[in-house]
């Protein structure tokens, strides 16, 4: 195994795409809107909701940040004239907020401006510990504007707890995830468990507080949690809903659709997969060895 481990340490850098493209098949709807449209539909007749994801992240220039803008614009059009089943889920670093910050602000307002008259949703996803603060302020100076979107905390992250006292008043629609970038020990919990039990009291508080919350986690223990948790409490589903990425845990999924929750699907799609593919393994290793487990049949 050490050998292996070798290999993923020197070999992210340079997998090459047909490999990268094996794994991404079954967790990127597709190069397309039109890829993403069919597995929504498909999803859809299965009774689960979803979000679709634009990829594409840390853009390094205006034309690219206000590209983006244009098109996650164009795919909400798309949500309301199809009338899919659906939401938009987008990254601040998408938008330009490493080139510009007030070109990433106007090209937000554009998107939810677009948004709310289509009575589409959007949701901010969180970046790494750089962008956590400025994510949270332009969530909060947005709220002064709207209030169709969303925005997505991490359980891992010891700021969190705080971050939700701060956010009460606003009522925030909330996905809640363990984390799944590499942070230093002086932000983030590292420990399993630690991180599981963080994530749990973060649930607790935010239901208390009447956030309503994505429950965003592939962890079983987590969901049979969360759902005793909202049983001993009373907790209308109205208030919450489960969340899983594309092509994860797929059984587990349908379990927790079959006890009646509401489900909802993270579809990303787009041409920047072999990017957002080698960003993953980059960030979480622990993927890049699940692929080079597959592919050279070790168990």
């Amino acid at each position: 195994m050490g050998i292996l481990n070798n290999m993923l340490v020197y070999g992210i850098q340079i997998m090459p795409k047909p490999l990268v493209k094996q794994f991404a098949k079954n967790y990127i709807a597709g190069d397309s809107l039109n890829d993403a449209i069919s597995v929504i539909n498909k999803l859809w007749e299965n009774n689960y909701f979803s979000t679709i994801d634009l990829l594409g992240e840390f853009v390094d220039g205006r034309f690219l940040a206000i590209k983006a803008k244009n098109d996650i614009i164009d795919d909400i059009l798309t949500i309301r004239r199809l009338n899919l089943p659906t939401y938009h889920s987008l990254k601040l670093t998408q938008l330009g907020i490493d080139v510009d910050k007030e070109l990433c602000i106007e090209n937000l307002k554009e998107i939810l401006t677009v948004a709310k008259q289509e009575n589409v949703f959007v949701r901010i996803d969180m970046e790494n510990t750089p962008y956590t603060t400025i994510t949270l302020d332009i969530y909060k100076e947005m709220r002064k504007y709207f209030d169709n979107f969303g925005i997505v905390l991490q359980a891992y992250l010891y700021r969190t707890e705080q971050d939700i006292e701060e956010l009460k008043d606003y009522k925030p629609n909330v996905r809640l995830v363990k984390g799944i970038y590499i942070e230093d020990k002086k932000y983030a919990i590292k420990d399993k468990q630690g991180i599981r039990n963080n994530y749990m009291k973060l649930l607790e508080k935010m239901i208390d507080y009447g956030y309503y919350v994505a429950i965003a986690t592939h962890d079983d223990y987590l969901t049979n949690k969360a759902i005793e948790m909202i049983n001993q409490k009373g907790i209308t589903k109205d208030k919450f809903e489960f969340q899983m990425l594309l092509g994860v845990r797929e059984k587990l999924r349908e379990e927790i659709k079959n006890q009646g929750y509401k489900v909802t699907v993270y579809v990303p799609y787009g041409m920047d997969w072999y990017g957002y593919s080698i960003r993953r393994f980059k960030e979480n290793p622990s993927v890049a060895m699940h692929v080079a487990k597959s592919i050279f049949h070790i168990t």
